[in-house]
């Protein structure tokens, strides 16, 4: 009724033009000249109108938008990676938008509940979701997940990448990739290795050097990143594949060893540290990685907003330097070019799930 009465107002058009139920006018009695301005050419304004409408709904949105609290769901417990880079986030949109911006821990399944709460949470750009790259091995380990990952979901921002550091435990004998390599050899299926879940880019990374050095550890999957970052510090387990948010200040305080990064090219923070391509293992190359996702219908201006003041945060000098000094290589780059890199993330995780035979529950 409202926008009837805005199209009247706006519009001197006769009232049939305006009412989809109207009888059609014969092909002969249509009126000609300034008369004409119905039918067609009518649905046509009323058209024009409707997308007017809800550009000016969307510019709205854009203005008001955060219109309350904020929630960035980290699919893990805290301690991890995901959660580190959460909190620093959440600090600064705090500040610069002057709304409380909550940090809410959803953990299991790989991060799969905290996901699946996410694509279904209200699409008003008021709750995303931080993940880390296991996010793209889900849709190969999880056959029933209870979202789509292509469809469900609208990219933000790829926030960091980095590598993961091949750790083990003080008293774990092996001092290099070639000693590791050796040593495992040497005693197929005996020694264990933890991971901070099933299809966690710790266990993708494992997964890969036993695919590429031939050599048999036995998984042990954690309900995250933080208590199998514990046993390892425990000796609990000798080895974890340790995300370089968490790792870099342990390994400066020697509470445990870094044979290798997985990344094709060293790592600044650690350059001592050799790649585990050059140390033993050639041909390996594996990146570590956060982004943000919002529900799949969050308006584009929320999106392009909350983009925005995500680069501006991590171009911040304290930012920078923090996470920097933590092992984190900023990005945040566009939508459009995270939505890609996903799909080629997803692409890349396949073909390393296939290859090494990984499951759910291996």
């Amino acid at each position: 009724m409202l926008l009837y009465k805005f199209l009247s107002l706006s519009f001197p058009l006769r009232r049939e033009c305006l009412n989809p139920f109207h009888r059609a006018l014969p092909m002969g009695s249509r009126r000609r000249g300034n008369d004409s301005f119905g039918g067609f050419s009518a649905m046509r304004h009323v058209k024009f109108l409707l997308s007017l409408l809800s550009l000016l709904s969307s510019l709205a949105t854009a203005q008001t938008y955060p219109a309350g609290p904020m929630r960035i769901v980290v699919p893990f417990p805290p301690g991890g990676g995901t959660d580190i880079f959460a909190r620093a986030l959440a600090q600064k949109l705090n500040e610069a938008w002057q709304v409380p911006v909550i940090v809410e821990n959803r953990s299991g399944a790989n991060g799969t509940i905290g996901s699946a709460y996410v694509a279904k949470a209200p699409p008003d750009g008021h709750t995303t979701l931080l993940i880390p790259s296991g996010f793209a091995v889900n849709p190969s380990i999880y056959p029933k997940l209870p979202f789509d990952t292509a469809k469900d979901f609208a990219p933000v921002s790829l926030l960091a990448e980095g590598p993961l550091v091949l750790s083990v435990h003080p008293s774990f004998p092996p001092r290099s990739v070639k000693e590791f390599t050796a040593f495992l050899k040497a005693r197929p299926g005996e020694i264990n290795y933890g991971s901070s879940g099933n299809g966690s880019p710790p266990h993708l990374a494992a997964e890969l050097f036993k695919l590429l050095s031939g050599v048999r550890m036995n998984h042990i999957p954690y309900k995250g990143a933080g208590p199998a970052a514990i046993d390892l510090f425990a000796g609990q387990i000798p080895i974890y594949f340790m995300n370089a948010l968490q790792v870099t200040q342990y390994v400066r305080a020697g509470k445990v060893r870094a044979l290798g990064v997985t990344t094709a090219q060293r790592f600044a923070q650690l350059p001592e540290v050799p790649t585990i391509a050059e140390a033993g293992v050639p041909g390996y190359a594996l990146s570590n990685w956060y982004g943000i996702l919002a529900p799949a219908a969050t308006p584009r201006t929320s999106i392009t907003k909350l983009h925005a003041e995500i680069a501006r945060i991590l171009s911040l000098p304290d930012i920078k330097e923090r996470l920097t000094n933590q092992g984190a290589i900023l990005v945040g780059n566009t939508p459009e070019e995270f939505a890609a890199y996903l799909r080629s993330e997803m692409a890349t995780a396949a073909k390393i799930v296939k290859a090494a035979g990984m499951t759910a529950l291996n």
